[in-house]
């Protein structure tokens, strides 16, 4: 059994491999995270939430700490630059009551990174573990990290991070296999990752990310790399299901077949019904508009239905629409 501190994460296949869903601006919502719980998620981390934001009070912050027992045990990521900000930043979180708090120290998008935070901060190692220590010692909750290989080529330094942000009290670490300049760009490379997780100094939780797209690269993960879970990103978008396919293969060797019509719809109006329900019906619609070109990907003459779709105003409009669809 994998624990992030005191925190068990769920194995109910016993194949003792937990899969996380990766925090992901404007997708990892609570309508979204619901999807991803009911076909196999075991951990969740809340859409990374600025601590400058959260000590303004600003209100898009303020509702991305909205978690919900059924989705247990969740996390919610922070980021920022200054160790004062994510201090306060944490205790606000501790209130809502999360099972983690995870700093981001990944993020490469430039409005983040050239403003000193999240992968920005690759820059400055001692800056990242001093924010980091700030964090620990601000809360009683499990103290996790997500971060890259480092910025650039010449500064690959993830393996001097990972011990000096394990000295500091941190209980899990996810380690995505790009440097901030390679963005999303080329192949992630695991093998430094698989030396963080074979470093016998470091006694903590080890998550890979990054290309993580079929069973089979999530099984090389753990054979080859020795990593304690995954993270799982860009692969859960339009396709929950991934999670259930990456368990299903490591418990039997087999491939689970692809969803059927039938199954991407119901998924996709749960999907839509939860978003109401968080968002209200006017935003709730108009934000699923992201999910369907990737919830109907690969169905043949969609894009005349995806055109209605993506304009529709009314949950019985889109209702009425998904029924037309023909695989």
């Amino acid at each position: 059994m994998v624990k992030i501190g005191n925190i068990e994460l769920p194995d109910p296949l016993g194949i003792n491999f937990p899969l996380l869903l990766a925090p992901m601006e404007d997708v990892s919502d609570p309508p979204f995270r619901a999807v991803c719980k009911d076909n196999g998620a075991d951990l969740m981390y809340t859409e990374f939430i600025s601590s400058e934001g959260l000590i303004r009070d600003a209100i898009k912050s303020r509702k991305k700490l909205d978690i919900f027992d059924y989705e247990r045990p969740v996390g919610i990521q922070i980021f920022g630059g200054d160790e004062e900000s994510l201090s306060m930043a944490a205790k606000i979180v501790e209130v809502t009551n999360p099972d983690l708090l995870d700093i981001n120290f990944g993020c490469p998008v430039k409005k983040v990174a050239l403003r000193g935070a999240g992968a920005g901060v690759l820059k400055d190692i001692d800056l990242m573990v001093r924010l980091t220590a700030a964090v620990v010692k601000s809360t009683h909750l499990p103290v996790t990290v997500k971060t890259r290989l480092g910025w650039d080529d010449n500064t690959r330094n993830i393996e001097e991070v990972a011990e000096r942000l394990h000295d500091v009290g941190i209980k899990a670490l996810a380690i995505h296999g790009r440097t901030r300049t390679q963005m999303y760009k080329g192949e992630a490379d695991c093998t430094l990752i698989g030396k963080v997780k074979n470093n016998t100094r470091i006694q903590i939780p080890i998550f890979g990310n990054g290309d993580i797209d079929t069973p089979e690269k999530a099984l090389e993960y753990k054979k080859r790399y020795g990593v304690d879970g995954i993270m799982i990103g860009r692969a859960a978008i339009g396709n929950p299901w991934f999670f259930k396919e990456v368990k299903h293969f490591f418990a039997t060797g087999e491939k689970l077949p692809a969803p059927s019509l039938e199954e991407r719809i119901e998924v996709i109006l749960d999907h839509l019904r939860a978003s109401i329900a968080w968002k209200g019906p006017k935003l709730g619609i108009q934000e699923m508009r992201r999910h369907y070109a990737n919830y109907l990907k690969g169905i043949p003459n969609i894009k005349p239905i995806r055109n209605i779709l993506v304009t529709a105003n009314s949950i019985e409009e889109i209702e009425e629409t998904l029924l037309t669809v023909d695989s």
